[in-house]
């Protein structure tokens, strides 16, 4: 499912330009795209009509890449027995009547009035890339089009076409992109990740092209005034557009590495007690930096969960490790941007590309794993006009099957799409002029049971 990354002519030409003067990383590239004159045109979004208002600026998914187990966490089944519970059979009630998580969530579960549970989510693929990019995308793998991801489609309407301004990219993924698919899909380069890399909870968080290791800002201002020193082409060719679109990259480059742009990726700025609420490690710390993009203007931010959640062995250790540190971050991102009047118009999404099997494998190797299970699993949605305090659909006393109202991926980005008012009909600039649409319609046969109007 690799896409296609053909560039245009003056694309290249301002990536050369771009990387000879300097600009590294991929922050410089992007701006370089960004302000190519030749890019790719794109298609404005029509109005969505006769659809739930839309609320939501801005996203913020949390990817549990490799498949959290569902039974263990937000679709517990207490009484199913130890063959499915293993020790993890107890569940905790929450400030919501009625609904209950597993027993490693207590912060969530003080705030279960703030989000709502997808329970009955399916799509029946047990492939990693295969899951990943039907759950990212809509659409159904292997088709002969690559289709960009749900991050990719919002930098496109909420971001480039709505005349988007902010120095960082409209798309970032704290911290490492996952490789399962192209993300951009045939938008190609201009709509890829801007990836930090780094770790937001070292002592110094080191952006991919912002913040350099050993390197200090008097250091980078130095550069900047030699590399202004040695532009002989500015002065030879000075009304050249390419030029003059690499030099307004290059000025944007800088303002990142010493302005505006990067006090936001600087955490010291965010109060030491309420960092210490996120938690001090990785996942509570990309948390923490999540909402300072939101609230910088950032329409899509994605948190690749670090070190994933593929169970096969361990797994009760891993979930034990783990699962503390999602319920810290993710417990306290809802409250600090309910606190910040945020979440009204930030959807947060978290879910993995599948759950895991209900039935724990004890047999050699796993000895005590589970494993891939897409025939049903949970997605937490939360903020930017879906409701909180409510379950969606339901599965049967071992969790191993939908016993009330599907969900399909169709259904749930769709939803996300409605609220940011991205209609998902609306065309897509295919390269070759094929035609393409956010998501496929069911006349093209994809499984659908309707979009979540009941919590939106």
């Amino acid at each position: 499912m690799s896409a296609k990354r053909g560039c245009e002519n003056g694309a290249r030409i301002s990536r050369r330009e771009a990387m000879r003067r300097g600009l590294c990383g991929a922050v410089g590239l992007a701006l370089a795209d960004r302000l190519s004159a030749d890019t790719l045109a794109i298609t404005q979004t029509p109005k969505v009509t006769a659809l739930p208002k839309a609320k939501a600026k801005a996203v913020i998914q949390i990817f549990l890449w490799g498949g959290m187990s569902h039974s263990d966490t937000w679709d517990p089944k207490p009484d199913a027995g130890y063959d499915f519970t293993g020790p993890l059979k107890e569940a905790i009630p929450t400030n919501v009547d009625g609904v209950r998580l597993g027993e490693l969530f207590p912060n969530l579960a003080k705030q279960a009035d703030k989000f709502s549970l997808i329970r009955s989510m399916t799509h029946g693929n047990n492939g990693h890339e295969t899951a990943a990019y039907l759950m990212q995308t809509g659409h159904t793998p292997g088709e002969r089009l690559a289709y960009p991801c749900v991050g990719a489609v919002f930098a496109m309407f909420k971001g480039y076409n709505a005349g988007y301004k902010g120095l960082i990219p409209p798309y970032v993924v704290l911290t490492q992109p996952q490789g399962r698919f192209s993300e951009s899909g045939f938008l190609g380069s201009k709509f890829k990740p801007f990836a930090t890399g780094g770790d937001p909870n070292a002592q110094r968080f080191e952006v991919e092209g912002v913040v350099a290791r050993g390197i200090s800002d008097e250091r980078q201002k130095a550069r900047s005034e030699f590399l202004q020193k040695m532009d002989t082409m500015a002065v030879t060719a000075p009304d050249n557009p390419q030029l003059l679109a690499s030099k307004d990259a290059e000025k944007q480059a800088y303002q990142l590495i010493l302005g505006k742009g990067k006090e936001v990726f600087d955490l010291s700025k965010e109060k030491a007690e309420l960092r210490d609420k996120y938690g001090r490690h990785t996942f509570g710390q990309d948390c923490v930096m999540a909402r300072r993009l939101v609230e910088t203007g950032v329409p899509y931010v994605c948190i690749n969960y670090p070190g994933g959640w593929d169970t096969h062995k361990d797994h009760f250790q891993t979930m034990r490790r783990q699962v503390p540190q999602l319920d810290q971050g993710l417990a306290m991102l809802l409250q600090d941007l309910h606190d910040h009047g945020l979440l009204e118009s930030t959807i947060v999404w978290c879910c993995g590309e599948f759950g895991r099997t209900p039935r724990v494998d004890w047999q050699p190797p796993w000895n005590g794993g589970r494993n891939h299970f897409g025939r049903v699993f949970t997605v937490l949605v939360a903020g930017g006009g879906f409701k909180g305090g409510h379950v969606v659909g339901a599965t049967n006393e071992k969790a191993e099957e939908v016993k009330d109202r599907p969900v399909y991926p169709v259904d749930l980005l769709g939803s996300i799409y409605t609220l940011a008012g991205i209609d998902v009909a609306a065309k897509l600039p295919h390269p070759l002029g094929v035609e393409a649409r956010v998501l496929p319609s069911a006349e093209e046969g994809v499984k659908s049971a309707g979009l979540l109007k009941e919590i939106m």
